[in-house]
């Protein structure tokens, strides 16, 4: 007989213990094969990848609906049992009320945690203004406790990934937004050991989120010593798998060879642990 499955509750407790000490990886699937998989390998919790999801369902990332993204969400948070933060990429509105509506809307799905970002995806202007940006993190923070406070908010400022990577500006940015609540930093984009201890100094003692999206050089071990406490990846893992799928395919299609199909897991390997998976669920 399968152990109960634990509560929306008992998830954001447990991701909200994640953050207070320590440091983990929350790898981040983009569909519910790939989320359930990861569990099974034994990670903690889990994080959407805007990019990985797009990508899959054909969108080039930010291209989805608000609607796509809170059914994708629902979806894996219902098929795991551990916690799911949200890529609320902007939070789908530029107004903070908007904002602080769809963070409602997105509380909704089960998540234990989601991130909002500065970035204005137009690319004459990334980042929102100073003082709205700041807004729009308040209106996040208000929504998220008008729900309860139980959901880990994640404040992101997206500089180094939209051509602004000013370490002063970023700086400033997060520590207004955890002055203003949040309770996890981000910066995707900052690589060298420099700029990730200044981040974690600039902002302790709550705790920074770094994305490791490519090698770099760092071990989990490595980052957890400057003091990062969360290190998600992105769309990276969801890029592997497209990489080995058009490098494969392309081979077929210009070169008429199959080489691409040597050495990878079997059918009987995956269906033996989705059967498994499968039927630690069933009641």
């Amino acid at each position: 007989m399968p152990a109960s499955r634990p509560s929306t509750a008992d998830k954001r407790r447990t991701f909200r213990t994640l953050h207070q000490s320590g440091c983990f990886v929350i790898p981040n699937p983009w569909n519910i094969g790939s989320a359930r998989y990861l569990q099974g390998l034994g990670f903690k919790a889990l994080a959407s990848t805007s990019s990985g999801f797009a990508h899959s369902e054909g969108y080039a990332d930010g291209a989805q609906s608000r609607d796509d993204v809170l059914e994708h969400l629902r979806e894996i948070v219902e098929a795991t049992d551990i916690p799911v933060n949200a890529d609320f990429e902007g939070g789908f509105a530029d107004d903070p009320a908007g904002v602080a509506e769809n963070v409602r809307l997105c509380i909704e799905t089960g998540v234990a945690g989601l991130s909002i970002e500065d970035s204005t995806s137009d690319p004459n202007i990334p980042l929102y203004d100073f003082d709205l940006a700041l807004a729009r993190v308040k209106a996040a923070r208000a929504a998220i406790d008008k729900a309860g406070g139980d959901v880990v908010f994640c404040a992101r400022t997206e500089g180094f990934i939209r051509g602004r990577p000013d370490l002063h500006e970023t700086i400033r940015r997060l520590k207004a937004f955890a002055d203003a609540g949040a309770d996890c930093l981000y910066s995707p984009g900052i690589k060298t050991r420099e700029q990730i201890e200044a981040t974690v100094q600039a902002v302790a003692p709550k705790p920074v989120n770094f994305l490791n999206s490519g090698p770099f050089g760092f071990t989990v071990n490595d980052l957890a010593g400057m003091g990062v406490r969360r290190i998600s990846v992105g769309g990276s893992l969801a890029r592997v798998a497209m990489n080995a799928f058009i490098r494969t395919a392309r081979e077929i299609a210009t070169d008429g060879k199959f080489d691409g199909f040597g050495g990878v897991v079997s059918n009987a390997e995956l269906n033996a642990f989705f059967g498994e998976d499968r039927k630690k669920r069933e009641p």
